[in-house]
């Protein structure tokens, strides 16, 4: 067994360095754990409740989320119904795809980088602006399952941005699948286009 000595001229940190560095991993981890938990829709273990309201372990709905639907029955889906689903996207959001997914692209993280991008400064993962378009699937009647999806990405999303998905049967195809052309919009203005199909079929009792 052998070991490698450390250089005469190293830089050895000191434990009140070595202190300062641990707290800060820490902070960081618990910010992050934080913002995850804040995108859900839940608190951290301790957080006070004495101003804020008691929120379910599961949340399927959010104050700041919207849904329209022109059908509310699985038996008379057809062409041409369609689900708009509607929320912002803030700080939280994008810390939080960054952890669940390891995406930490500093373009969508530190503002000072992303000043000096293209885009003049932070923009929101373009995978989680499209995560729009499965959360309004997910509120047509029944239970969808993604099947396939084509993406075609047309434009930023600044973080603080609301956006919009909108999903629209363009043909049945048998079996309780559908081919839908999907959209995302924010502020207005087109940010992602595509096409998707899914099975849609009856929900479990």
């Amino acid at each position: 067994m052998s070991s490698n000595p450390i250089p005469a001229d190293a830089v050895v940190p000191t434990p009140e360095r070595w202190a300062s560095i641990s707290r800060h991993v820490l902070n960081s981890y618990a910010e992050a754990n934080s913002a995850v938990l804040a995108a859900m829709g839940l608190r951290s273990p301790g957080e006070s409740t004495a101003t804020e309201p008691a929120v379910p372990e599961v949340s399927y709905g959010h104050a700041d989320w919207t849904t329209e639907r022109s059908s509310d029955s699985l038996a008379e889906l057809s062409v041409g119904d369609s689900v708009r689903f509607t929320k912002s996207v803030d700080e939280a959001d994008v810390a939080a795809f960054a952890q669940v997914s390891g995406d930490t692209n500093r373009l969508h993280l530190e503002s000072a980088f992303a000043e000096d991008t293209r885009f003049g400064g932070p923009i929101a993962h373009g995978t989680l602006v499209s995560g729009a378009i499965s959360a309004a699937l997910a509120r047509f009647p029944g239970l969808t399952v993604y099947l396939s999806q084509d993406l075609e990405f047309q434009g930023p999303v600044e973080i603080g941005s609301t956006i919009t998905a909108d999903c629209e049967i363009v043909e049945e195809l048998g079996g309780g699948r559908y081919r839908l052309r999907t959209t995302v919009d924010s502020e207005g203005e087109r940010v992602v286009d595509g096409e998707a199909v899914v099975l849609i079929e009856d929900e479990p009792e």
